[in-house]
Protein backbone atom coordinates (compact mmCIF):
# COMPACT_ATOMS: atom_id res chain seq x y z
CA UNK A 1 0.00 0.00 0.00
CA UNK A 2 1.07 2.87 -0.97
CA UNK A 3 2.04 6.01 1.84
CA UNK A 4 1.22 9.12 -0.44
CA UNK A 5 -1.89 10.38 -0.38
CA UNK A 6 -4.01 10.67 -3.16
CA UNK A 7 -5.83 13.64 -4.05
CA UNK A 8 -7.84 14.21 -7.50
CA UNK A 9 -5.71 15.10 -10.14
CA UNK A 10 -7.75 18.24 -10.74
CA UNK A 11 -7.14 19.00 -7.21
CA UNK A 12 -3.62 19.26 -5.47
CA UNK A 13 -3.45 20.02 -1.57
CA UNK A 14 -2.03 23.87 -2.38
CA UNK A 15 -4.97 24.44 -4.60
CA UNK A 16 -7.75 23.71 -2.51
CA UNK A 17 -5.81 25.75 0.49
CA UNK A 18 -3.98 28.17 -0.95
CA UNK A 19 -1.84 30.91 0.75
CA UNK A 20 -4.16 33.64 0.59
CA UNK A 21 -7.21 31.68 2.22
CA UNK A 22 -8.24 31.33 5.46
CA UNK A 23 -9.81 28.34 6.91
CA UNK A 24 -11.27 30.15 9.88
CA UNK A 25 -12.84 33.40 8.19
CA UNK A 26 -14.08 31.07 5.44
CA UNK A 27 -15.87 28.55 7.92
CA UNK A 28 -17.24 31.44 10.02
CA UNK A 29 -18.41 33.36 6.60
CA UNK A 30 -20.09 30.52 5.35
CA UNK A 31 -21.83 29.86 9.05
CA UNK A 32 -22.94 34.16 9.42
CA UNK A 33 -24.61 33.33 5.66
CA UNK A 34 -26.36 30.43 6.83
CA UNK A 35 -27.53 31.97 9.95
CA UNK A 36 -28.85 35.14 7.74
CA UNK A 37 -30.04 32.60 5.54
CA UNK A 38 -32.25 30.88 8.27
CA UNK A 39 -33.61 34.31 9.34
CA UNK A 40 -35.79 33.91 6.20
CA UNK A 41 -36.25 30.27 6.14
CA UNK A 42 -37.73 29.33 8.04
CA UNK A 43 -38.01 33.19 10.62
CA UNK A 44 -39.49 35.67 8.14
CA UNK A 45 -41.74 32.08 6.90
CA UNK A 46 -43.40 31.64 10.11
CA UNK A 47 -43.42 34.97 11.43
CA UNK A 48 -45.37 36.39 8.31
CA UNK A 49 -47.55 32.80 8.38
CA UNK A 50 -48.13 33.21 12.10
CA UNK A 51 -49.21 37.10 12.37
CA UNK A 52 -51.79 37.16 9.14
CA UNK A 53 -54.80 35.92 9.92
CA UNK A 54 -55.09 32.15 9.06
CA UNK A 55 -56.95 32.96 6.35
CA UNK A 56 -53.45 34.39 4.32
CA UNK A 57 -51.15 31.87 6.50
CA UNK A 58 -50.34 29.65 3.89
CA UNK A 59 -49.94 32.88 1.01
CA UNK A 60 -47.82 34.94 3.54
CA UNK A 61 -44.89 31.96 4.06
CA UNK A 62 -45.53 30.89 -0.07
CA UNK A 63 -44.31 34.58 -0.68
CA UNK A 64 -41.21 34.49 1.38
CA UNK A 65 -40.32 30.84 0.32
CA UNK A 66 -40.63 32.05 -3.19
CA UNK A 67 -38.74 35.49 -3.23
CA UNK A 68 -35.71 33.24 -1.45
CA UNK A 69 -35.03 30.72 -4.35
CA UNK A 70 -35.85 33.69 -7.02
CA UNK A 71 -33.32 35.68 -5.60
CA UNK A 72 -30.87 32.69 -5.41
CA UNK A 73 -31.15 31.73 -8.67
CA UNK A 74 -31.13 35.59 -9.92
CA UNK A 75 -28.13 36.69 -7.83
CA UNK A 76 -25.56 34.29 -8.89
CA UNK A 77 -26.38 34.54 -12.73
CA UNK A 78 -26.61 37.91 -13.09
CA UNK A 79 -27.43 40.16 -9.87
CA UNK A 80 -24.17 39.55 -7.68
CA UNK A 81 -21.77 41.10 -10.44
CA UNK A 82 -24.16 43.92 -11.25
CA UNK A 83 -23.90 44.33 -7.45
CA UNK A 84 -19.89 44.49 -6.90
CA UNK A 85 -18.88 43.50 -10.20
CA UNK A 86 -16.94 46.00 -12.77
CA UNK A 87 -18.14 49.27 -12.49
CA UNK A 88 -20.64 50.11 -15.81
CA UNK A 89 -22.13 53.76 -13.83
CA UNK A 90 -20.98 55.65 -10.57
CA UNK A 91 -24.33 53.70 -9.17
CA UNK A 92 -24.46 50.22 -11.03
CA UNK A 93 -22.18 47.20 -11.97
CA UNK A 94 -21.72 45.20 -15.26
CA UNK A 95 -24.48 42.07 -15.45
CA UNK A 96 -22.46 38.79 -15.77
CA UNK A 97 -22.70 35.74 -14.45
CA UNK A 98 -21.26 34.22 -10.89
CA UNK A 99 -21.43 30.32 -12.35
CA UNK A 100 -17.83 30.14 -13.62
CA UNK A 101 -15.53 27.97 -11.33
CA UNK A 102 -12.60 29.94 -11.80
CA UNK A 103 -14.55 33.00 -10.67
CA UNK A 104 -15.51 31.15 -8.05
CA UNK A 105 -12.44 29.73 -6.74
CA UNK A 106 -10.54 33.01 -7.00
CA UNK A 107 -10.34 35.68 -3.96
CA UNK A 108 -13.25 37.79 -3.27
CA UNK A 109 -12.83 41.63 -3.00
CA UNK A 110 -13.13 41.25 0.38
CA UNK A 111 -11.41 39.11 3.01
CA UNK A 112 -9.41 35.45 2.73
CA UNK A 113 -11.69 33.21 1.02
CA UNK A 114 -13.11 32.63 -2.50
CA UNK A 115 -15.79 34.46 -4.34
CA UNK A 116 -18.13 31.71 -3.77
CA UNK A 117 -18.45 32.29 -0.47
CA UNK A 118 -18.83 35.97 -0.84
CA UNK A 119 -21.90 35.06 -3.41
CA UNK A 120 -23.53 33.25 -1.13
CA UNK A 121 -23.12 35.31 1.71
CA UNK A 122 -24.36 38.10 -0.58
CA UNK A 123 -27.57 36.16 -1.67
CA UNK A 124 -28.94 35.81 1.30
CA UNK A 125 -29.11 39.61 2.03
CA UNK A 126 -30.72 40.77 -1.19
CA UNK A 127 -33.07 37.85 -0.53
CA UNK A 128 -34.17 39.04 3.06
CA UNK A 129 -34.45 43.00 1.00
CA UNK A 130 -37.08 41.33 -1.05
CA UNK A 131 -38.96 39.11 1.93
CA UNK A 132 -38.99 42.46 3.96
CA UNK A 133 -40.98 44.18 1.44
CA UNK A 134 -43.50 41.41 1.15
CA UNK A 135 -44.49 42.63 4.71
CA UNK A 136 -46.13 46.06 3.34
CA UNK A 137 -48.11 43.97 0.96
CA UNK A 138 -49.10 40.61 2.52
CA UNK A 139 -53.00 39.84 2.50
CA UNK A 140 -53.86 40.91 -0.74
CA UNK A 141 -50.83 41.50 -3.63
CA UNK A 142 -51.77 39.36 -6.69
CA UNK A 143 -49.19 36.32 -6.27
CA UNK A 144 -47.91 36.30 -9.91
CA UNK A 145 -47.54 39.73 -9.80
CA UNK A 146 -45.17 39.47 -6.75
CA UNK A 147 -43.71 36.80 -8.86
CA UNK A 148 -42.13 39.22 -11.39
CA UNK A 149 -41.88 41.56 -8.88
CA UNK A 150 -39.18 39.65 -7.08
CA UNK A 151 -36.76 39.73 -9.83
CA UNK A 152 -37.56 43.38 -11.27
CA UNK A 153 -36.63 44.95 -8.00
CA UNK A 154 -33.78 42.89 -7.39
CA UNK A 155 -32.68 43.65 -10.75
CA UNK A 156 -33.11 47.41 -10.98
CA UNK A 157 -33.05 48.78 -7.34
CA UNK A 158 -31.20 46.32 -5.15
CA UNK A 159 -28.37 46.15 -7.10
CA UNK A 160 -28.13 50.37 -7.07
CA UNK A 161 -27.95 50.41 -3.96
CA UNK A 162 -25.41 47.92 -3.58
CA UNK A 163 -23.13 48.65 -5.91
CA UNK A 164 -23.13 52.39 -4.74
CA UNK A 165 -22.67 51.58 -0.85
CA UNK A 166 -21.08 48.53 -0.42
CA UNK A 167 -18.95 48.17 -3.74
CA UNK A 168 -15.21 50.26 -3.67
CA UNK A 169 -16.38 51.57 -6.85
CA UNK A 170 -19.61 52.81 -5.33
CA UNK A 171 -20.07 56.77 -5.67
CA UNK A 172 -20.93 56.98 -1.79
CA UNK A 173 -18.63 54.01 -0.76
CA UNK A 174 -15.68 56.45 -2.34
CA UNK A 175 -18.09 59.57 -0.39
CA UNK A 176 -17.17 57.23 2.98
CA UNK A 177 -21.01 56.15 3.89
CA UNK A 178 -20.63 54.07 6.64
CA UNK A 179 -22.96 50.89 6.43
CA UNK A 180 -21.55 48.36 8.65
CA UNK A 181 -24.04 45.71 7.69
CA UNK A 182 -27.42 46.82 5.37
CA UNK A 183 -29.23 49.58 7.22
CA UNK A 184 -29.16 51.34 4.05
CA UNK A 185 -28.97 48.32 1.21
CA UNK A 186 -31.63 46.06 3.28
CA UNK A 187 -34.15 47.84 5.76
CA UNK A 188 -34.21 51.97 4.48
CA UNK A 189 -34.82 50.31 1.00
CA UNK A 190 -37.23 47.38 1.99
CA UNK A 191 -39.34 50.30 4.05
CA UNK A 192 -39.38 52.68 1.34
CA UNK A 193 -39.88 49.88 -1.32
CA UNK A 194 -42.49 48.11 0.41
CA UNK A 195 -44.45 51.29 1.79
CA UNK A 196 -44.30 52.33 -2.20
CA UNK A 197 -45.27 49.20 -3.39
CA UNK A 198 -48.55 48.84 -0.53
CA UNK A 199 -49.38 52.31 -2.44
CA UNK A 200 -49.42 51.07 -5.76
CA UNK A 201 -50.98 47.55 -4.64
CA UNK A 202 -53.86 49.31 -3.01
CA UNK A 203 -55.32 48.08 0.90
CA UNK A 204 -56.67 45.19 1.91
CA UNK A 205 -60.35 44.75 2.43
CA UNK A 206 -61.88 47.27 5.23
CA UNK A 207 -62.30 44.89 7.81
CA UNK A 208 -59.01 42.94 7.67
CA UNK A 209 -57.39 46.70 7.67
CA UNK A 210 -59.68 47.53 10.78
CA UNK A 211 -59.29 43.81 12.47
CA UNK A 212 -56.22 41.63 11.33
CA UNK A 213 -55.19 39.36 14.02
CA UNK A 214 -52.22 36.90 14.23
CA UNK A 215 -53.54 33.43 13.91
CA UNK A 216 -50.88 31.88 15.90
CA UNK A 217 -48.99 34.49 18.31
CA UNK A 218 -46.45 31.43 19.46
CA UNK A 219 -45.44 30.50 16.07
CA UNK A 220 -45.15 33.99 14.91
CA UNK A 221 -42.69 34.72 18.21
CA UNK A 222 -40.46 31.55 17.19
CA UNK A 223 -40.17 33.59 14.04
CA UNK A 224 -38.94 36.77 15.79
CA UNK A 225 -36.38 34.40 17.63
CA UNK A 226 -34.90 33.08 14.52
CA UNK A 227 -34.85 36.36 13.35
CA UNK A 228 -33.19 37.94 16.14
CA UNK A 229 -30.60 35.45 17.10
CA UNK A 230 -30.17 35.15 13.02
CA UNK A 231 -28.55 38.30 13.50
CA UNK A 232 -25.68 37.45 14.95
CA UNK A 233 -24.45 36.09 11.40
CA UNK A 234 -26.17 39.21 9.39
CA UNK A 235 -24.02 41.77 11.82
CA UNK A 236 -21.10 39.32 12.95
CA UNK A 237 -20.45 38.24 9.03
CA UNK A 238 -20.02 41.73 7.54
CA UNK A 239 -15.89 42.36 9.26
CA UNK A 240 -15.64 39.68 6.69
CA UNK A 241 -12.89 38.32 9.28
CA UNK A 242 -12.62 36.04 12.35
CA UNK A 243 -12.16 39.47 14.15
CA UNK A 244 -12.26 41.66 17.54
CA UNK A 245 -14.54 43.66 15.48
CA UNK A 246 -16.87 40.72 14.96
CA UNK A 247 -17.14 40.06 18.42
CA UNK A 248 -18.37 43.90 19.51
CA UNK A 249 -20.58 44.01 16.29
CA UNK A 250 -22.60 41.22 17.92
CA UNK A 251 -22.87 42.03 21.42
CA UNK A 252 -23.74 45.34 20.60
CA UNK A 253 -26.33 43.80 18.32
CA UNK A 254 -27.82 42.38 21.04
CA UNK A 255 -27.43 45.05 23.76
CA UNK A 256 -28.91 47.52 21.47
CA UNK A 257 -32.03 44.79 20.59
CA UNK A 258 -32.73 44.23 24.09
CA UNK A 259 -32.61 48.13 25.14
CA UNK A 260 -35.24 48.69 22.36
CA UNK A 261 -37.17 45.78 23.11
CA UNK A 262 -37.47 46.71 27.01
CA UNK A 263 -37.85 50.37 25.75
CA UNK A 264 -41.20 49.60 23.32
CA UNK A 265 -42.58 47.47 26.06
CA UNK A 266 -42.57 50.35 29.10
CA UNK A 267 -43.53 52.40 26.55
CA UNK A 268 -46.57 50.26 25.49
CA UNK A 269 -47.39 50.02 29.74
CA UNK A 270 -47.22 53.67 29.98
CA UNK A 271 -49.63 54.54 27.57
CA UNK A 272 -52.15 51.65 27.41
CA UNK A 273 -51.35 50.08 30.50
CA UNK A 274 -50.84 46.49 29.06
CA UNK A 275 -47.68 44.98 27.61
CA UNK A 276 -48.20 43.93 24.37
CA UNK A 277 -46.23 40.57 22.50
CA UNK A 278 -46.74 42.20 19.33
CA UNK A 279 -45.45 45.49 20.31
CA UNK A 280 -42.45 43.86 22.09
CA UNK A 281 -41.31 42.05 18.74
CA UNK A 282 -41.72 45.52 16.94
CA UNK A 283 -39.47 46.71 19.53
CA UNK A 284 -37.03 43.87 18.69
CA UNK A 285 -37.26 44.39 15.48
CA UNK A 286 -36.47 48.48 15.14
CA UNK A 287 -33.39 47.71 17.66
CA UNK A 288 -32.03 45.34 15.04
CA UNK A 289 -32.49 47.43 12.24
CA UNK A 290 -30.90 50.40 14.25
CA UNK A 291 -28.00 48.97 15.10
CA UNK A 292 -26.79 47.69 11.19
CA UNK A 293 -25.49 50.01 9.89
CA UNK A 294 -23.64 50.64 12.68
CA UNK A 295 -22.93 47.64 14.81
CA UNK A 296 -19.33 47.51 14.77
CA UNK A 297 -17.99 50.91 14.72
CA UNK A 298 -19.56 52.11 18.19
CA UNK A 299 -19.07 51.45 21.81
CA UNK A 300 -21.21 49.67 23.94
CA UNK A 301 -22.89 52.70 25.39
CA UNK A 302 -23.54 54.39 21.91
CA UNK A 303 -25.51 51.02 21.21
CA UNK A 304 -27.56 51.23 24.56
CA UNK A 305 -28.29 55.10 22.98
CA UNK A 306 -29.52 53.70 19.77
CA UNK A 307 -31.83 51.22 21.49
CA UNK A 308 -33.35 53.86 23.63
CA UNK A 309 -33.95 55.89 20.52
CA UNK A 310 -35.02 52.70 18.15
CA UNK A 311 -37.34 51.77 21.17
CA UNK A 312 -38.97 55.20 21.57
CA UNK A 313 -39.16 57.28 17.74
CA UNK A 314 -40.18 54.51 15.96
CA UNK A 315 -42.79 53.64 18.57
CA UNK A 316 -44.14 57.60 18.64
CA UNK A 317 -44.35 57.30 14.74
CA UNK A 318 -46.19 54.05 14.62
CA UNK A 319 -48.52 54.63 17.23
CA UNK A 320 -49.12 58.43 17.61
CA UNK A 321 -48.00 60.17 14.49
CA UNK A 322 -49.46 57.63 12.05
CA UNK A 323 -52.78 56.61 14.00
CA UNK A 324 -53.33 60.56 13.33
CA UNK A 325 -52.06 61.24 9.99
CA UNK A 326 -54.77 60.49 7.65
CA UNK A 327 -51.94 60.88 4.66
CA UNK A 328 -50.11 58.00 6.21
CA UNK A 329 -53.55 55.74 7.08
CA UNK A 330 -54.07 55.77 2.97
CA UNK A 331 -51.32 53.52 2.38
CA UNK A 332 -52.00 49.76 3.57
CA UNK A 333 -48.65 49.11 5.20
CA UNK A 334 -49.44 45.56 6.14
CA UNK A 335 -46.80 44.84 8.78
CA UNK A 336 -45.82 48.20 9.17
CA UNK A 337 -42.53 48.50 7.33
CA UNK A 338 -42.14 51.98 7.12
CA UNK A 339 -41.67 52.64 10.86
CA UNK A 340 -40.17 49.04 11.81
CA UNK A 341 -37.34 49.49 8.58
CA UNK A 342 -37.39 52.91 6.86
CA UNK A 343 -37.28 54.88 10.16
CA UNK A 344 -35.37 52.87 11.86
CA UNK A 345 -32.66 52.58 9.56
CA UNK A 346 -32.56 56.27 9.09
CA UNK A 347 -32.29 56.30 12.83
CA UNK A 348 -29.39 53.84 12.58
CA UNK A 349 -27.73 55.61 9.55
CA UNK A 350 -28.02 59.09 11.41
CA UNK A 351 -27.08 57.46 15.18
CA UNK A 352 -23.74 55.96 13.42
CA UNK A 353 -22.62 59.47 12.16
CA UNK A 354 -23.33 60.63 15.55
CA UNK A 355 -21.51 58.02 17.59
CA UNK A 356 -18.95 56.26 14.74
CA UNK A 357 -15.59 55.79 17.03
CA UNK A 358 -12.02 56.23 14.82
CA UNK A 359 -10.58 53.42 16.25
CA UNK A 360 -13.48 51.17 15.43
CA UNK A 361 -13.16 52.53 12.48
CA UNK A 362 -9.95 51.86 11.72
CA UNK A 363 -10.65 48.17 12.69
CA UNK A 364 -13.28 47.68 9.93
CA UNK A 365 -12.00 49.96 7.25
CA UNK A 366 -8.43 49.63 8.11
CA UNK A 367 -7.99 53.29 8.12
CA UNK A 368 -10.16 55.85 9.62
CA UNK A 369 -9.62 58.53 7.01
CA UNK A 370 -12.60 60.76 7.27
CA UNK A 371 -14.39 57.98 9.10
CA UNK A 372 -15.50 59.42 12.03
CA UNK A 373 -18.48 60.51 14.13
CA UNK A 374 -19.61 63.68 14.99
CA UNK A 375 -19.43 63.51 18.85
CA UNK A 376 -15.63 62.45 18.14
CA UNK A 377 -15.24 65.11 15.95
CA UNK A 378 -16.28 68.12 18.64
CA UNK A 379 -13.78 66.24 21.08
CA UNK A 380 -10.84 66.32 18.85
CA UNK A 381 -11.64 70.09 17.46
CA UNK A 382 -9.16 69.54 14.98
CA UNK A 383 -11.47 67.46 13.53
CA UNK A 384 -14.66 68.68 13.67
CA UNK A 385 -14.91 69.39 9.59
CA UNK A 386 -14.82 65.86 9.33
CA UNK A 387 -17.44 64.47 11.45
CA UNK A 388 -20.12 67.59 10.18
CA UNK A 389 -18.66 66.28 6.76
CA UNK A 390 -20.04 62.25 7.79
CA UNK A 391 -23.28 63.90 9.19
CA UNK A 392 -23.37 65.20 5.63
CA UNK A 393 -22.89 62.03 3.88
CA UNK A 394 -25.04 60.08 6.28
CA UNK A 395 -28.28 62.25 5.17
CA UNK A 396 -26.95 62.46 1.41
CA UNK A 397 -27.60 58.00 1.55
CA UNK A 398 -30.35 58.45 2.60
CA UNK A 399 -32.43 60.65 0.09
CA UNK A 400 -30.62 58.52 -2.45
CA UNK A 401 -32.02 55.47 -1.01
CA UNK A 402 -35.43 56.80 -0.82
CA UNK A 403 -35.50 58.33 -4.29
CA UNK A 404 -33.85 55.41 -5.86
CA UNK A 405 -36.70 53.02 -4.16
CA UNK A 406 -39.69 55.43 -4.76
CA UNK A 407 -38.85 56.03 -8.36
CA UNK A 408 -37.70 51.79 -9.05
CA UNK A 409 -40.13 50.52 -7.52
CA UNK A 410 -43.03 52.84 -8.80
CA UNK A 411 -42.02 52.07 -12.38
CA UNK A 412 -41.90 48.47 -11.89
CA UNK A 413 -45.32 48.09 -10.53
CA UNK A 414 -46.88 50.02 -12.69
CA UNK A 415 -44.82 47.59 -15.73
CA UNK A 416 -46.32 44.62 -14.32
CA UNK A 417 -49.92 46.02 -13.56
CA UNK A 418 -49.88 46.49 -17.57
CA UNK A 419 -49.28 42.49 -17.25
CA UNK A 420 -51.57 41.39 -14.55
CA UNK A 421 -53.49 42.45 -11.61
CA UNK A 422 -51.00 44.09 -8.42
CA UNK A 423 -54.02 43.16 -6.30
CA UNK A 424 -56.52 40.37 -5.89
CA UNK A 425 -59.82 41.07 -6.69
CA UNK A 426 -62.21 41.45 -3.54
CA UNK A 427 -63.83 37.92 -3.68
CA UNK A 428 -60.84 36.30 -3.86
CA UNK A 429 -59.28 38.61 -0.48
CA UNK A 430 -62.39 37.00 1.08
CA UNK A 431 -61.41 33.91 0.71
CA UNK A 432 -57.60 34.10 0.98
CA UNK A 433 -55.23 31.20 0.83
CA UNK A 434 -57.77 28.51 -0.93
CA UNK A 435 -58.38 30.64 -3.83
CA UNK A 436 -54.73 32.00 -3.82
CA UNK A 437 -53.58 28.39 -4.39
CA UNK A 438 -56.42 26.16 -2.85
CA UNK A 439 -54.90 25.27 0.34
CA UNK A 440 -55.06 26.20 3.93
CA UNK A 441 -53.15 26.40 7.08
CA UNK A 442 -55.29 24.32 9.55
CA UNK A 443 -57.81 21.79 8.93
CA UNK A 444 -59.65 22.46 11.96
CA UNK A 445 -62.79 20.72 11.28
CA UNK A 446 -63.62 16.70 10.78
CA UNK A 447 -60.62 14.76 10.73
CA UNK A 448 -58.72 16.95 9.55
CA UNK A 449 -59.33 16.55 6.16
CA UNK A 450 -59.15 19.43 4.32
CA UNK A 451 -56.89 19.32 0.86
CA UNK A 452 -59.91 18.73 -1.90
CA UNK A 453 -58.89 21.75 -3.90
CA UNK A 454 -55.10 21.28 -3.35
CA UNK A 455 -52.66 20.81 -6.58
CA UNK A 456 -51.57 17.91 -4.44
CA UNK A 457 -54.16 16.30 -2.85
CA UNK A 458 -52.57 13.12 -2.40
CA UNK A 459 -49.93 14.05 -1.18
CA UNK A 460 -49.27 11.29 1.41
CA UNK A 461 -49.05 8.94 -1.84
CA UNK A 462 -45.81 9.73 -3.87
CA UNK A 463 -47.66 9.39 -7.42
CA UNK A 464 -48.94 12.83 -7.76
CA UNK A 465 -52.28 13.65 -9.04
CA UNK A 466 -53.35 15.91 -12.01
CA UNK A 467 -54.14 19.40 -11.06
CA UNK A 468 -58.33 20.11 -10.10
CA UNK A 469 -60.12 22.86 -11.55
CA UNK A 470 -59.14 25.95 -9.73
CA UNK A 471 -61.94 27.69 -11.41
CA UNK A 472 -64.15 29.15 -8.74
CA UNK A 473 -66.91 28.99 -11.33
CA UNK A 474 -66.33 25.51 -11.44
CA UNK A 475 -65.53 24.11 -8.33
CA UNK A 476 -68.77 26.03 -7.36
CA UNK A 477 -70.62 23.73 -9.92
CA UNK A 478 -69.06 20.81 -8.69
CA UNK A 479 -70.09 21.51 -5.15
CA UNK A 480 -73.64 22.05 -6.02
Amino acid sequence: MSNDTAFPPNLLPDEASPEWFNKADNAWQLTAATLVGLQSIPGLMILYGGGVKKKWAVNSAFMVLYAFACVMFCWVTWGYRMSFGSKLLPFWGEANVALDQKYLLDPAFLGKFPNATMVYFQSVFAAITLILIAGAVLGRMNFYAWMIFVPLWLTFSYTFTAFSVWCPDGFLAKMGLIDYSGGYVIHLSSGVAGYTAAYWVGPRLTKDRERFPPNNILLMLFGAGLLWMGWTGFNGGDPYVVSTDASLAVLNTHLCTATSLLTWVALDIIFFRKASVIGAVQGMITGLVCITPAAGVVQGWAATIMGLCSGSIPWITMMVIHKNSELLQKVDDTMAVLHTHAIAGSLGGILTGLFAEPKLNRLFFGSSGHYIGLVYGFDDKSRIGSGVRQMGVQFIGILFVVFVNVLTTSIICILIRLVVPLRMSNEDLEIGDDAAHGEEAYAIWGNGDRQENSFYRGSINPKIELPVSTNRAARQAEKT
